[in-house]
């Protein structure tokens, strides 16, 4: 057997969501929050979310053969809530892979872009000149970096088996999944970012063929509807902010 569904969820908004908004909007430098990123949780909205993907996942989500989670906790915590609210037992088929974590940011990390202009003129100049692709902060990673790690994970998740998986992590990993298996290049790869965003507990839904993978649907949301309202606050997160 080998992988032929697999769906992509973005965690959902995070308190980080949140604070980075608002400073954006504030226009101030720097973000804050006061935990490392790898232990940012989700806010109420994004529990709520996460228990709208459960509800999802008891209608959808019977052919899910195994569900992996970024080691970050508002990764984790989507994943644990959704499960939970679904009904489902699956702690047999639950993995967590530090190959999904988000991508590191180095001396950007907390920064707005007001931040990274007055603070890192230079990374800023260095972004435009060598593309939000290749651009790598000092100590972080750019998007081909983590292109590398999810290579390593992909050719992992195939190696098991399964038929179906999905995958709670973050906006640039849902992204670059989408380069590796459909496949998209550099050029392809940010025409169709600048024209989308992973909103926070969406579902990107691929399937295989005998042509290779193809896309079924992208950043749905249609299971954040609560009578109505839309749960969906933070619709996505500019490259310089924590996802």
């Amino acid at each position: 057997m080998m992988l032929t569904r697999l769906w992509l969820v973005r965690h959902g908004e995070s308190i980080a969501n949140v604070a980075a908004t608002r400073a954006e909007r504030d226009g101030v430098e720097v973000i804050p929050i006061d935990v490392r990123d790898a232990d940012v949780p989700l806010s109420s909205t994004g529990r709520e979310q996460a228990a709208a993907l459960g509800h999802w996942l008891a209608r959808h989500g019977d052919g899910i053969e195994a569900f992996y989670a970024s080691p970050y906790l508002r990764a984790r915590e989507t994943l644990a809530i959704g499960l939970d609210a679904s009904g489902r037992d699956t702690d047999a088929s639950v993995f967590i892979d530090e190959r999904l974590r988000d991508r590191e940011l180095g001396i950007l990390d907390l920064l707005t872009r007001t931040g990274v202009a007055r603070r890192h003129p230079e990374e800023a100049e260095r972004r435009r000149h060598l593309g939000k692709y290749y651009h790598r902060p000092p100590g972080g990673e750019s998007w081909a970096d983590v292109a590398l790690r999810l290579r390593s994970f992909l050719a992992d998740a195939e190696a098991r088996h399964e038929e179906s998986a999905l995958i709670v992590a973050h906006d640039a990993v849902v992204m670059l999944i989408l380069s590796l298996l459909l496949p998209l290049d550099e050029s392809q790869l940010l025409e169709f970012a600048a024209s989308r965003t992973v909103l926070n507990a969406s579902v990107t839904h691929l399937e295989r063929s005998s042509d290779g993978w193809g896309l079924v649907e992208f950043s749905n949301v249609a299971h954040l509807q609560v009578e109505g309202a839309d749960v969906t606050a933070h619709p996505g997160s500019p490259d310089v902010e924590p996802e």
